[in-house]
């Protein structure tokens, strides 16, 4: 399943978020997306689980959660819009 992860601070990497997760179960990749040219995060990524039961219990427990000074907010990702606003 992947999974949104907005609000993220700043000085989290993707493994302070991996590790984050990874207490929950089995943890596929994680990507905090950042600026192609400066690498600052922009404050939010995604995290793939293995395991959808895995990963609907760290979306409850870690929405809303503090990491590093911030309240995370975690819901299941949704597919991008195609050019007519329609979800893929």
């Amino acid at each position: 399943m992947n999974i949104f992860v907005g609000n993220i601070s700043p000085d989290v990497s993707d493994q302070e978020l991996e590790d984050a997760f990874a207490k929950y179960g089995k943890v596929r990749s994680t990507k905090i997306i950042r600026d192609l040219f400066s690498q600052q995060s922009k404050g939010f990524g995604f995290v793939e689980m293995m395991n959808n039961t895995e990963a609907a219990s760290a979306m409850k427990e870690l929405n809303t959660a503090e990491l590093k000074g911030k309240r995370i907010i975690v819901n299941e990702a949704r597919p991008p819009k195609d050019k007519k606003g329609r979800r893929r």
